[in-house]
């Protein structure tokens, strides 16, 4: 029996064709190297992380999320961005309030150029894998929100904010 204590809320509103979340994610790097995950039915990639939960700090999220998906500790290192990321999704016009961190990973974790490192199933089939650190990379595999993949060479030393609204549909 679960208690109201522990049952878990995703902050997600879906009012079709409306959709709010509110997600935190992490950058991790590696020799020069972003970790990324995509569904496998998805041709574009994003950062590991998922939504928050009601009660739970965005670092609480991040440091949940990495440790369900990528069954590792992580440290945070600082807060990058919050944005506010407005985008087409299938039916949907989403709404995504996001918070970015740099994450340290407190263990081993697999590494390999350009083989998927970790799968896992949460809810649909996700793969992991690492991609070069570098604009032209990151945005060769469309890597969304695009913003990342543009400010990769120059991360913030103090958080921004920013309000992004992706121009292409996400129909994938």
């Amino acid at each position: 029996m679960t208690s109201a204590a522990s049952t878990r809320h995703m902050i997600r509103l879906d009012h079709k064709p409306q959709l709010f979340s509110f997600r935190v994610a992490g950058l991790v790097f590696h020799d020069g190297h972003l970790l990324v995950n995509r569904g496998t039915t998805d041709r574009y990639w994003a950062l590991p992380g998922g939504r928050a939960e009601i009660g739970e700090s965005s670092e609480e999220t991040l440091l949940r999320e990495i440790e369900e998906e990528l069954h590792v500790k992580a440290r945070i290192e600082r807060l990058l961005w919050s944005a506010e990321n407005f985008f087409s999704y299938g039916d949907y016009q989403a709404h995504e309030l996001a918070f970015y961190y740099l994450i340290h990973l407190e263990q081993a974790f697999p590494f390999h150029e350009t083989e998927i490192v970790h799968r896992i199933v949460d809810g649909v089939d996700v793969e992991f894998r690492w991609l070069p650190a570098t604009v032209s990379a990151l945005m060769e595999h469309d890597l969304r929100p695009a913003f990342i993949a543009e400010r990769i060479n120059a991360l913030p030393q103090r958080h921004e904010h920013l309000i992004v609204r992706e121009g292409s549909p996400r129909n994938d």
